[in-house]
């Protein structure tokens, strides 16, 4: 009886090994054959590419498709300003391109907006300032959400900051603390631009020290101006969300 039981223990272990190769090995053949069919899709993206070149370059909903599509394979094409990508498509000169005029244009103003621009006006700026040549591009807002994200990854200071409603683009190297994207978000919603510290504290339930705190940091790094014209309370503004360039 001994004898048996270890023989049927040593025939079942060996029924196990058996299974666990078998199924290893059906692994590593579903894996070749995914890399062979990712290989292939890689292959054929690169033909639509160069069939489409034109219209990846000059029609941006096309632009964005297309980069949605890459990204479903892991596919970079702005990985690199240079390489078979740029090569072909010059995608990634493209954003390199716009990142830079972005950082040119966010200085420019930054005596007016302490650092911090509106996507929309950084937008209308940027197509000013391109000119209206034919050898420039659309530009949309999706793209500069991608040359901004390529800006951050080289560590160039511009951040994106996400408020309720809008994203406001950040382009000097000050830490700004969830109190402060809080206010800005306040300010947004006033249509206007403007927050006080009893404003604050109603909408936020702050005391008033935290408020006072918050709005002075802002004034102090540039990001808001105060009014103290209404003869009631100190407001703080905010241009970067002003309704209209000023």
């Amino acid at each position: 009886m001994k004898k048996r039981g270890i023989g049927a223990i040593h025939k079942k272990h060996a029924i196990k090994q058996k299974y666990a190769d078998k199924g290893s090995e059906m692994a590593d053949n579903q894996l070749e054959e995914m890399s062979r069919q990712l290989e292939i899709f890689r292959e054929k993206l690169e033909e639509f590419a160069a069939k489409h070149k034109n219209d990846i370059k000059k029609d941006p909903q096309f632009r964005q498709q297309f980069q949605e599509m890459c990204a479903a394979i892991g596919v970079d094409p702005l990985a690199s300003s240079k390489g078979f990508w740029s090569e072909l498509l010059g995608v990634g000169d493209f954003y390199y391109e716009l990142g830079v005029q972005i950082i040119e244009v966010c200085m420019a103003a930054s005596h007016r907006t302490g650092g911090l621009m509106e996507l929309g006006e950084l937008r209308r700026k940027l197509i000013t300032s391109r000119g209206k040549s034919s050898t420039h591009q659309e530009i949309t807002n999706e793209d500069l959400l991608r040359a901004i994200e390529k800006l951050t990854v080289l560590g160039t200071g511009v951040q994106l900051i996400q408020t309720r409603g809008r994203y406001l683009i950040q382009s000097v190297s000050k830490e700004l603390s969830m109190d402060h994207t809080a206010v800005l978000g306040e300010a947004e919603k006033t249509q206007q631009g403007f927050v006080s510290v009893s404003s604050l504290t109603s909408s936020l339930n702050w005391p008033r020290e935290r408020a006072h705190k918050a709005l002075d940091d802002l004034v102090m790094e540039g990001y808001g101006w105060i009014d103290e014209q209404n003869g009631k309370e100190r407001t703080v503004w905010f241009p970067a969300l002003f309704p209209q360039s000023i």
